[in-house]
């Protein structure tokens, strides 16, 4: 699959005459509800012969409409374009969300820029959707619309696990209560942290550890403070290791940090981009009343991080045994 990022609405060219199949959203998370949608529009789109467009806005429009309750985010933008080529083949329009946007009522955004300027053809979008200023876009109005500028909707229904709908809501709230497992099926991939290696205090490498301390975005949502087994990604290079997300009690500085040990790795990576991929919680971060005891417990971390390793590359193993497709 291959997607085209397009940055503003003025560098999007619609075929004369084409039409488009599009979807609209802050898509935060790439969960198995938005992963149906993306499926739906990528079949309505060859069906119809059209353009496939998956319409995104930057920022999260809550960080205008609601300033002081703007959620944190699963995926940054960085991240959800990355996602997107896994699950989507199309162009990915990505909007400044500013005050002209957020003014704009549901009828003027589909007149204006669905019909105006996409030509579109065929709308899919969640069971729960709405957009426009004050949400007025919701899918009764888009319906009525549609009858209005010659387009169709297509309503998809909602994605259960456990008999649970879900919504990046529901997982950011997992995330935030320590339900990492849970979250992540609800996710249907795994959860990632993209940042460049910065520097820290170089504890880690002091005590036998050392670890590269991932910068991340301060509107980031982070799996709760502790150890977990994680994949971090340098390159084209994969690498199993140890995570710690938290506030370090011996860090003056006492701000909350990413920090990957890589197994098997000794290079430098200062300012290099890596991705993290937490894949198993071990514990809960707490304070220590000197290094020594604090190496101690790494120690007996390492061992269990190691175990879930071995354990999950077995798993794995079956599962290409079964299935070719398995990755």
């Amino acid at each position: 699959m291959s997607i085209r990022v397009i940055r503003g609405l003025d560098n999007y060219q619609t075929p004369r005459g084409s039409r488009v199949v599009a979807t609209l959203g802050t898509f935060d998370g790439i969960h198995l509800g938005h992963q149906r949608i993306l499926k739906r529009v990528t079949e309505v789109a060859a069906e119809k012969n059209a353009d496939p467009v998956l319409i995104t806005f930057d920022p999260h429009p809550r960080v205008l409409v609601t300033p002081g309750d703007a959620p944190l985010l699963l995926t940054t933008l960085e991240e959800k374009i990355r996602l997107l080529d896994h699950y989507f083949e199309g162009y990915v329009l990505i909007l400044q969300f500013d005050k002209k946007l957020q003014n704009l009522s549901a009828e003027q955004f589909v007149c204006d820029i669905l019909v105006g300027r996409l030509n579109l053809s065929h709308l899919v979008v969640g069971y729960d959707h709405a957009f426009g200023k004050d949400r007025s876009g919701n899918i009764d109005e888009l319906l009525r619309l549609g009858s209005d500028y010659d387009f169709t909707v297509e309503v998809v229904e909602p994605v259960l696990v456990d008999s649970e709908r879900i919504s990046s809501t529901k997982i950011r709230n997992l995330l935030g209560g320590g339900d990492f497992d849970r979250a992540v099926r609800f996710l249907g991939h795994s959860y990632a942290v993209q940042g460049t290696v910065e520097k820290g205090i170089g504890l880690g490498r002091k005590l036998g550890y050392p670890t590269a301390n991932v910068s991340y975005g301060s509107r980031k949502l982070l799996p709760s403070q502790g150890v977990y087994a994680c994949h971090v990604r340098v390159g084209e290079v994969r690498r199993d290791g140890m995570l710690f997300i938290g506030r370090n009690h011996f860090n003056p500085e006492a701000r909350i940090t990413v920090e990957a040990n890589l197994f098997d790795f000794d290079e430098d990576i200062y300012d290099r981009e890596l991705i993290v991929y937490p894949i198993r919680f071990v514990r809960a971060n707490r304070r220590f009343e000197s290094t020594d005891a604090l190496v101690d417990q790494i120690r007996i971390d390492e061992q269990e991080v190691l175990r879930i390793i071995e354990k999950e590359k077995e798993n794995v193993s079956d599962k290409r045994a079964e299935s070719p497709n398995y990755l």
